[in-house]
């Protein structure tokens, strides 16, 4: 399998940053329920210094993803996709970056506001704040129910035309085998 992207399948770069930054997505939503609702604050702490760390991986990881499309193209739409379809996969596409980056954006203005940064990182000896009262931390929440929301959505897309309209369009984020047609 290429590296770049054909005309029919996604290269190995796309199909690797795709999957790993929809398993850091599924951990950055697990760490976060779990910080929040962590009764412990020293385990508190470890889960959101973790939620912090993985948070800038997958920052950075969309980051080249959009600096990888400069340099890569994307396989062809399939032929006979409704317009409409084609669209909305443009636009899921371009909010789940946007929220990614948004969940970014709002969690590191969380730390700033809060000091929380020191209490993690740093090792200041404070209890870490409520969090809730800061303004970007509902745009974070906000951010990640629709992030959850987008994301479930394109896993049913997924699913419908693997296998209702059986039209291969999941294959082409899979590794292809040896000799199958791409």
């Amino acid at each position: 399998m290429s590296w770049k992207s054909s005309p029919q399948h996604y290269g190995s770069v796309a199909i690797a940053i795709h999957w790993v930054s929809a398993a850091a997505i599924l951990l950055q939503f697990g760490l976060g329920v779990a910080a929040a609702n962590a009764g412990d604050a020293g385990a508190q702490a470890g889960l959101l210094r973790a939620h912090v760390v993985l948070g800038i991986f997958v920052v950075t990881l969309t980051l080249i993803r959009l600096g990888w499309w400069l340099i890569d193209r994307r396989p062809a739409a399939l032929a006979g996709l409704p317009s409409w379809q084609a669209l909305s996969e443009r636009a899921v596409r371009v909010l789940l970056y946007l929220l990614i980056l948004l969940l970014g954006a709002s969690g590191l203005a969380v730390l700033a506001l809060s000091g929380a940064a020191d209490i993690l990182f740093a090792g200041a000896g404070r209890a870490l704040p409520d969090f809730t009262r800061l303004p970007p931390m509902a745009a974070h929440i906000g951010a990640a129910a629709a992030l959850l929301g987008l994301a479930a959505l394109h896993i049913v897309a997924a699913l419908y035309h693997h296998f209702w309209r059986r039209d291969g369009l999941l294959g082409r984020m899979w590794k292809a085998r040896a000799g199958a047609p791409s």
